[in-house]
């Protein structure tokens, strides 16, 4: 339904900055409400930032809350995770997440990127 394509992930020395971008094709009239979540290596999936379509609304894990911010950008189809003041825990495979509900919450409607790796280096 919406493919979704990830850049930007690299390595970083901690308290470093990188920016990704998830770049969406196909129907992205429906992409409604986008996000990120990462994976840490032995740990589950968890939340890290979201997006309404409007661009208004933001929600963000406690744990990265004043470091990291999301953006998007309509016209160009694309979805941004700012990440600044990077730590070691901040390791992990990040995922871009299209069509999401109540705000954070993956559901069987959601599409998914292939992930880009971001390592930090300590």
């Amino acid at each position: 339904q919406v493919h979704l394509v990830e850049s930007g992930g690299g390595l970083v020395q901690t308290g470093g900055s990188l920016r990704l971008s998830c770049a969406a094709s196909g129907r992205t009239f429906s992409s409604g409400t986008m996000g990120w979540f990462r994976r840490a290596p032995g740990k589950e999936r968890e939340f890290v930032a979201s997006i309404r379509q409007s661009g208004g609304t933001t929600y963000y894990a406690d744990s990265v809350k004043g470091r990291f911010t999301i953006s998007r950008d309509n016209a160009r189809n694309t979805v941004y995770l700012q990440m600044n003041t990077l730590k070691p825990e901040d390791a992990a495979v990040y995922y871009c997440a299209a069509g999401l509900q109540d705000g954070t919450s993956p559901s069987l409607s959601t599409s998914w990127g292939q992930g880009t790796q971001v390592t930090v280096s300590s």
